[in-house]
């Protein structure tokens, strides 16, 4: 009997192609299949797999049958063995250090708001990652057009994260959060009495990004002083390029593809806030948004700021996104000492719940 797992081969298969920003229809294929397989009985998959009957089975084609024989006859697909041969790295030493020194990501997304995956896959990628921890922070009620979590919603999925952090392997836990709106007022988009019970708070702005200065750093400042806020998530809310192969679809219902320049605000006034408050910037590890840009992340680091290199994954794939951020964060001079995702999951929660 092969020692091969033909339903963790097509799950890393889906992972290894949303990292590297293939076509979505090639993801879900390979996803699709290992949720099919995995739902039949033990001993189904290889019975299936000698007759020739894997195809019959809806979501399992020709591609994905012929990595499931493969694998069950103990031999790495091919598929996935071309894969990772062509994976390669071009992480400088630095970079590498600063990936290596992260002990989480606090910046995710689910399917319950405009993520593609259940809170199980995310948080089972990140382990398999060597993550220590997984902030979920699906979006605020104000963003619909990404299913932003109610009040009643947000509550039902404490719930249910604590639940599921009772199941995971031990070492690892999924922390509570939210990406909450900053609002035109500054004000967030939800209950002060929920927002205290998160782990960690990222406040963004994605509404009226073409507001004046003057409007747009006084919204800022004042999310910034709240309380509440940790992260100032991707601040300039631009969009260096039409959305990246493998990024469309479900996984990122709230996103729409086109190029966005920045918006207009006093950094150094936001950056110098931030510090003040003990605020931490997001380094956003996503292609299409490489925000904030190398000139505000040195700025930030000269402001004192300590900083947050996030994914924004909104699929299991791009967890591996933080390399990303890393590579960019390094090149700014971005010590680990200086990222909150460094810290051990009790500091973190700590400096973030200290406020």
């Amino acid at each position: 009997m092969s020692d091969r797992d033909p339903i963790a081969d097509l799950r890393r298969i889906a992972f290894l192609l949303e990292r590297a920003n293939e076509a979505t229809y090639r993801v879900r294929a390979f996803r699709s299949a290992a949720a099919t397989l995995s739902a039949l009985p033990a001993g189904e998959v290889a019975e299936r797999a000698r007759d020739g009957r894997l195809t019959e089975l809806s979501g399992v084609g020709d591609v994905t049958a012929r990595c499931v024989a493969e694998s069950l006859a103990g031999e790495e697909p091919v598929y996935l063995r071309r894969l990772v041969a062509t994976e390669g790295s071009d992480l400088d030493a630095e970079a590498t250090a600063l990936r290596t020194a992260l002990r989480g990501d606090c910046h995710t997304h689910s399917d319950w708001s405009d993520g593609g995956s259940p809170i199980e896959e995310m948080a089972l990628a990140a382990v398999e990652l060597g993550h220590e921890y997984l902030v979920l922070t699906d979006h605020s009620p104000r963003l619909k057009v990404a299913r932003g979590l109610t009040a009643a919603r947000l509550r039902r999925q404490l719930d249910h994260v604590a639940q599921l952090n009772a199941a995971l392997p031990e070492g690892f836990r999924v922390l509570t959060g939210i990406e909450v709106d900053i609002l035109p007022d500054g004000s967030l988009d939800q209950d002060e009495e929920l927002l205290a019970r998160l782990d960690v708070v990222v406040g963004s702005v994605h509404s009226g990004l073409n507001d004046d200065r003057s409007k747009m750093t006084r919204r800022m400042l004042t999310a910034v002083a709240n309380p509440h806020l940790d992260i100032l998530g991707h601040c300039t809310g631009r969009m260096v390029s039409s959305r990246p192969a493998g990024v469309t679809g479900p996984g990122d219902r709230g996103h729409r593809a086109r190029t966005r320049p920045e918006s207009d605000f006093d950094a150094d006034a936001v950056f110098a806030a931030c510090a003040e408050h003990d605020k931490a910037v997001e380094i956003n590890s996503r292609p299409e948004r490489q925000d904030p840009p190398k000139r505000l992340i040195r700025r930030a680091l000269e402001a004192g700021c300590r900083f947050a290199i996030n994914t924004d994954a909104h699929a299991p794939g791009q967890l591996d996104w933080q390399r990303f951020g890393c590579e960019r964060a390094a090149r700014c001079g971005v010590p680990a000492d200086r990222v909150v995702n460094s810290w051990p999951a009790e500091l973190l929660v700590q400096w973030a719940r200290g406020r």
